[in-house]
């Protein structure tokens, strides 16, 4: 990263050329502002996301009062049905635009509806993927830009962001393998993107990492998922 002040506003430019804003980083640190815990893991596809938050859900079910497991897209009737339209490997049509809106619409009425009353009640909350996907995924990988897509998602998150990012850390080629080889999950829309777009999702979360590291902290998910599982608790619990 390198700071530059062309016009008197601070502004921290990446070599993509996205531009991240003083307020926007202030933001995107992670505080949501409820006396629940807010919790999102991150990751390519393959990583093994879902598979660490079921784990995650199981543990700390035995030891913290209340604990919530969801997803996004997802997580809610609505927002599923969003789900459905977005990973449709039939439309390949759809615009890059488009699918950054579907995400941050499907993102907002889960929120609303799930999230946010899930922290008002003082419940742990860990979500499979939330904006970070929407910054890497589309804001890199479709080449939106980061900016214009935390403008985007602003107008459906508001102020509302994890205390904590486990970030999920395996190179992309093998996260592809791992989808391939994997005949119980489901190959969707994204998947089926060619190669260059799943190295530059990679980079994005590279760049997000560097940005802001007191939010995202990176796990090793080439581990055994013992091993990765455990270096997630250790890191929710200085957290909590």
């Amino acid at each position: 990263m390198k700071t530059t002040n062309p016009s008197g506003i601070n502004k921290c430019y990446n070599r993509n050329g996205d531009i991240f804003h003083k307020g926007m980083i202030e933001r995107m640190q992670g505080q949501s502002g409820y006396s629940g815990i807010f919790i999102t893991i991150e990751g390519t596809d393959g990583s093994g996301k879902s598979t660490v938050a079921s784990l995650l859900k199981k543990y700390y079910t035995k030891h913290f009062p209340d604990v919530l497991l969801t997803r996004e897209p997802g997580g809610i009737v609505i927002s599923e049905k969003i789900r459905e339209i977005i990973l449709n490997p039939d439309y390949k049509q759809m615009d890059a635009k488009t699918e950054a809106l579907l995400y941050a619409a499907a993102r907002r009425q889960h929120l609303m509806e799930k999230i946010i009353p899930a922290l008002q009640k003082g419940k742990l909350v860990i979500c499979d993927r939330f904006i970070d996907s929407s910054l890497s995924y589309q804001g890199i990988g479709r080449g939106l830009g980061i900016e214009a897509i935390w403008q985007i998602n602003t107008f459906a998150i508001e102020t509302c962001m994890p205390a904590c990012t486990l970030l999920l850390e395996v190179d992309y080629k093998i996260a592809l393998q791992r989808i391939m080889s994997n005949p119980m999950r489901e190959v969707n829309r994204l998947d089926m993107e060619a190669e260059q777009f799943h190295k530059k999702v990679s980079e994005g979360y590279r760049i997000l990492k560097e940005r802001f590291p007191k939010r995202i902290q990176a796990v090793d998910a080439t581990q055994p998922i013992e091993q990765v599982v455990s270096a997630c608790v250790q890191i929710i619990d200085s957290y909590i």
